[in-house]
């Protein structure tokens, strides 16, 4: 097994129940064996946009998996459902909202309704998380704007030392 564990939950009612395939969790696979130089494994997850399941999967993911990084996608809108924010608020120990305020710059570059996602990041122990929006091109844009700081970061937490292809993502590590 390997020492890096990345915890991934697609948050989508219809998707968990299979009325249509989810994009967002093998975007965000695809994502990292892209970025990463580091060995690791995904552990993901399918699940409802349900507050209490979400938070389950969350605390599972990162008390019992011991993943590093946990990132979550979908359920960050202003949509009755979507409570995904609200979960990981409800879990993590230190709010980083510095996380959410950079993807929202970043989408808004491509999207004028970036203003209405909800995302979040913070910190559970020794676990990093981040919301993620559902599309995998969004996916991928939030990514490739805070990704530069996730390795130090899970230095600062006491996680294992992640590396990242320079080419593609520069992790800033200050000297």
């Amino acid at each position: 097994m390997s020492e890096i564990r990345i915890g991934i939950v697609t948050v989508s009612d219809r998707a968990s129940q299979g009325v249509y395939e989810d994009l967002g969790g093998p975007a965000i696979v695809q994502y990292f064996q892209d970025v990463l130089t580091s060995p690791f494994e995904p552990v993901r997850r399918l699940i409802a946009d349900d507050q209490p399941t979400i938070e389950a999967a969350l605390r599972e993911l990162c008390d019992v998996e011991r993943c590093c990084l946990v990132v979550t996608t979908g359920g960050t809108g202003p949509a009755l459902r979507d409570v995904t924010p609200e979960a990981t608020l409800a879990v993590v120990e230190k709010e980083l909202l510095g996380f959410g305020e950079q993807m929202r710059a970043v989408s808004l570059q491509y999207v004028p309704t970036a203003i209405l996602s909800r995302q979040t990041a913070g910190v559970r122990g020794q676990s990093l998380l981040i919301n993620l929006p559902g599309k995998p091109k969004a996916i991928a844009q939030c990514l490739d704007a805070v990704m530069p700081a996730v390795p130090y970061c899970i230095d600062l937490i006491g996680g294992p030392f992640l590396t990242t292809r320079p080419e593609r993502v520069l992790a800033f590590r200050p000297k």
